[in-house]
This record gives C-alpha cells, sequence and structure tokens, in this order.
C-alpha cells in the first residue's frame, strides 16, 4: 500500500496561552503591558490579551503577537498582531477573526464532566476508521479534561470546551485528539489530530547524512550525544518503546555510526546532525535561536516503536522521535523530515497556523519550505539539495519522491495551484499551492536544470515568472509567518502577507515585491 510523508507536528493546547516569546535576531525584547494594549485597541472590558511573541525590526519597529481572552477565557481564533512604530504608535494590525468574539452567553449549559465525557465518545467513535492521514486509531488510553474557552475561529462565537483525548493509532503513532464542543448542546465543532505524523521511511556516519562532524559532550569519562554549543539539544533511543525520555547515546571514542541501520547509532547520527542542521539554518538565515527563539535545544528519539514507519514533532515533550521503518531497518531520519518536522515547532510558537482547511496546508507547506531550506543550507554530499520532499527515504517503494515543489501535482495528489475546494483536500496535498508559489519565487517557471536536478514549473495563467532567489524567497516567507500570519491565514492572507514581508525587506515597488505578486497569480491566488 503506498503510504504519504504525513510530515507534521503536535500542536499543544498550552501553545494556545503560550507565555512571552520575543524574538529579534536572538535578543528579548519586552512587550507592552496587554492589559494597555487592549485599552489602547478599543476592546471591551471583558476582552484581554496574553502576550505570545514580539518581533522587532532593525528601525526599532515592532510587531507584537497577543492571544485574546473573554471573560478570562481563552480565545481560539482571537490572535492578533499590533504593528508599532519606533515610537510605539500603533501603525496597523492583522486579526484571526475580525469582529466581536463575544458569544452569546457565558453560562454553560454542559458541565465539564458532560464535555468530556461527549469528546472523549467522539473520539472512541473513530476507533478502527482511517481518517484518511494514517493509520485507524485503536484505543483510547487517556479521557480528556475539558476546559471552558471561546470558540470564534469560524463561525459565530459561542461558549465552547477544549478537550484533548489520548490515545493509540495501528502502528504505534501516538494520537492526541483536540476536540471542541459546543457548551450548549454539546455539538462537536472542531477536531484535528495534534499529532501529525511522517509516514516514511526514513566525527559520524549517518544513514541518510553520510560521514560528518558532530559537536558530541565529554564527560571526563564518557562521550555524550549532546550539543551544547546548541542549546543543549541531544538524542536518546527509545529502545522501540512508545513512551519514556529514552537513554542518552554515550561512546568511548567518540566516533558513532557506521552508515547502516543494523547499527543503532547511525539514526542517532542523523538525528543529531539533523537537529543540528536546523539549528543552524534557523540562526544564520533568521538570527533565530533554537525552536521558540529561545536558545533551547530539542530533544531527538530514536528507535521509536518496532517497525514503526512515522516520525513525528511534539511540542508537549519538545522533542523530535524517528521510527525505525519497515522491518526496523528503514529509519525515518534523513535530514528533509528533521527540518520539515521541526519546522512545525517554529510555526507552532509563531503564526499558530490552524492545522486544518487553507490554514493546514500553509502550516505544512511552510514545513517543506524551511524543510528544504535546511537542506540547501547543509548542502550534504550524501543528500543532493534539491526541491524534492522525501526523495531519499522511497516511502512510495518506487525511488519517487514523496513531493514535488516545481509542479506539486506530479504526486498525483497535490494541488499545482488554488480553487475553491482546495481547503478540502489533505492538508498535505493543499500545501502544493505554496509550495509551488515557493519554488516559482525562488527558481522561476519552465524547464531548468538546479544543481543537477531537473524541474519543469507550469503557471496557471500561463505567465513566466522570475525567480528572485532561494535566499530571498525564504527570507519573505519566514518574515511573512513570524509578522503577519495569524492562526486562520488562508491563501489569499498569505499573499497579503508576503506582499507586506517583501515590502518590509526589499521596498514597494520592489522586483522582489512584483515577483511575489507574479509567482501568487502563476498559482491562481489573486
Amino acid at each position: 500500500m503506498k503510504r504519504k510523508l504525513a510530515l507534521g507536528a503536535v500542536l499543544s493546547a498550552s501553545a494556545l496561552l503560550a507565555g512571552v516569546i520575543q524574538v529579534s535576531a536572538g535578543v528579548a525584547h519586552a512587550a507592552p503591558a496587554p492589559d494597555a494594549t487592549a485599552r489602547a485597541l478599543g476592546l471591551s472590558g471583558p476582552e484581554g490579551l496574553v502576550a505570545k511573541n514580539t518581533v522587532v525590526d532593525a528601525d526599532g519597529t515592532r510587531h507584537l503577537r497577543y492571544e485574546r481572552t473573554f471573560a478570562g477565557l481563552p480565545v481560539l481564533g482571537g490572535d492578533l498582531i499590533i504593528h508599532q512604530d519606533a515610537k510605539g504608535a500603533v501603525k496597523s494590525t492583522d486579526r484571526a477573526v475580525p469582529g466581536s468574539i463575544a458569544p452569546a452567553s457565558l453560562s454553560p449549559k454542559l458541565t465539564a464532566a458532560q464535555a468530556a465525557a461527549t469528546a472523549t465518545a467522539a473520539v472512541r467513535a473513530t476507533v478502527g476508521v482511517s481518517d484518511g492521514d494514517g493509520p485507524a486509531l485503536v484505543s483510547v488510553d487517556r479521557p480528556g479534561t475539558a476546559q471552558l474557552v471561546v470558540w470564534a475561529a469560524t463561525g459565530t462565537p459561542r461558549l465552547a470546551y477544549r478537550t484533548t483525548v489520548e490515545g493509540i493509532r495501528a502502528d504505534g503513532t501516538p494520537s492526541s485528539m483536540l476536540v471542541v464542543t459546543d457548551a450548549g448542546g454539546g455539538e462537536v465543532l472542531s477536531t484535528h489530530e495534534q499529532v501529525q505524523t511522517s509516514n516514511a521511511t526514513g566525527s559520524g556516519k549517518g544513514v541518510f547524512v553520510g560521514s560528518v562532524t558532530l559537536t558530541t559532550n565529554w564527560t571526563g569519562s564518557t562521550y555524550e550525544l549532546k550539543d551544547n554549543t546548541r542549546g543543549g539539544q541531544y538524542t536518546v533511543s527509545l529502545k522501540n518503546r512508545q513512551s519514556g525520555q529514552g537513554t542518552l547515546f554515550t561512546d568511548a571514542d567518540n566516533v558513532w555510526g557506521d552508515g547502516t541501520a543494523a547499527n543503532n547509532q547511525s539514526a542517532a547520527v542523523d538525528a543529531q546532525f539533523g537537529a543540528g542542521a536546523t539549528w543552524d539554518f534557523y540562526k544564520y538565515a533568521f538570527g533565530r535561536l533554537g525552536i521558540r527563539g529561545d536558545g533551547v535545544g530539542a530533544v531527538s528519539r530514536v528507535h521509536y516503536g518496532k517497525n514503526y514507519v512515522n516520525a513525528f514533532w511534539s511540542d508537549a515533550c519538545f522533542c523530535m522521535t524517528y521510527g525505525d521503518g519497515a522491518s526496523n531497518r528503514n529509519p525515518l531520519t534523513a535530514l528533509d523530515v528533521s527540518g520539515h518536522e521541526m519546522s512545525h515547532g517554529v510555526t507552532s510558537n509563531t503564526a499558530g497556523l490552524n492545522y486544518s482547511g487553507e490554514s493546514g496546508g500553509l502550516n505544512e507547506a511552510t514545513s517543506d519550505i524551511f524543510g528544504t531550506g535546511v537542506e540547501w543550507y547543509a548542502d550534504l554530499p550524501a543528500d543532493t539539495p534539491d526541491y524534492l520532499i522525501g526523495e531519499l527515504i522511497d516511502i512510495n517503494g518506487d525511488g519517487t519522491p514523496l513531493r514535488y515543489m516545481d509542479k506539486p501535482s506530479k504526486d498525483g495528489r497535490s494541488a499545482d495551484s488554488w480553487s475553491s475546494g482546495v481547503g478540502n483536500l489533505d492538508v498535505h496535498y493543499s500545501s502544493g499551492v505554496a509550495n509551488h508559489f515557493f519554488y516559482l519565487l525562488a527558481e522561476g517557471s519552465g524547464a531548468k536544470t538546479v544543481n543537477g536536478v531537473s524541474y519543469n514549473s507550469p503557471t496557471s495563467n500561463g505567465a513566466t515568472v522570475t525567480g528572485i532567489g532561494r535566499d530571498k524567497a525564504l527570507q519573505v516567507w519566514y518574515r511573512a509567518l513570524t509578522v503577519y500570519m495569524t492562526s486562520t491565514t488562508n491563501y489569499a492572507g498569505a499573499r497579503t502577507a508576503t506582499l507586506k514581508a517583501a515590502t518590509d525587506l526589499y521596498g514597494a515597488g520592489s522586483a522582489e515585491s512584483a515577483a511575489v505578486a507574479a509567482a501568487w497569480s502563476a498559482v491562481n491566488v489573486n
């Protein structure tokens, strides 16, 4: 059976009320008091703001990201960004949902216990049924506890409960289902799997990265696969278990792996190198120190489960996890998998793009875009940089990549361009629109060979697009993500966000700004 690489993330509910994580070339900045900001925006009395992060430009311009509350309750879909000049005057705002977020009532008709039971029952009803995005759920191990919230992401704002129900899927993937139910009648308003998996096959020598140099830690008696120069990130073995903190890799001679999957250190070399390459990419490309921008390195866990053909990122444990693949001989530790998955953590800690509809496609595309950026940054002889996703792990079994950025439809499922129904596609296929946009912005349209790989990128409007180069395209996407996109940004909103970003970076009327507009029009986002 053909399986897809559903590269994804665990988007923890706690991220909706994250503390202040402020990034500007790795320097923290104090955000204005949320209460004062709420008053300045003219928000109603019951409305409040919770600071999430701040981006400060070189000229002092500030972009303040907040989550919103109503009567002390978290508002799902209430996030907003305030753009201030260097003197603190508000220039503009971007809101995930325009208009009022006030629910008709703040008095729930259901108790939290009833809401949790409803949510748990809804998840139990899916046991044994595939949702089209990975193996079927086989058990519900931990019924959730319901938290009262305001649901404003879609439709009329209403009082609701948010419940996380945990379980296990047939292939051993942990399930963490976020269910939002109406507090009046128990109607299920939203469900999504927070663990988004990669069904993929996936000095040291890794299975995919080849011979590389690793920064390790000497304890005085042994070497540890731990990098204190990159936030203390380290790699552990789960020894084919599906839980626990794992065992830190140690070695007597500081020579790790032999390039074969049979050597349990080889996958660890891939994982540790991938984490380091991702750290360096974000640091040197954007001045971002680590996934959260706080200088803290993530944990990489290898040898998860048995015959587990998946990999996933989790905000909850701030960790990256890899299975060993079919017959425990094909680890999923390729570099673009590492960069893709850990980039979900960056998205979670910035725009927080909802993992459904068009925003879900943008979430997935963001990880493809930055995962590709990591691959080009590392520039490994063993992994030629390209615009193909999952080309080394051979999940299809015929040597073809999982996804193609130049013409996404070559995988048989992804969208090359926007249409009114694209938001109904699985997010890994609706991501094709943004992936195609990025390729066109970076490299342009038509047939060409880049770094030894042949591409032929069409345009929906028949126009010729001239690229601005990969580095500039990455800068545009990163600024749009961290400064202008919100949790509900759709493709039209992404066009607006990237145009603003290009204007900020390269000037109004610049060739770069014109190329952004042309590339979006070429994928029918006008």
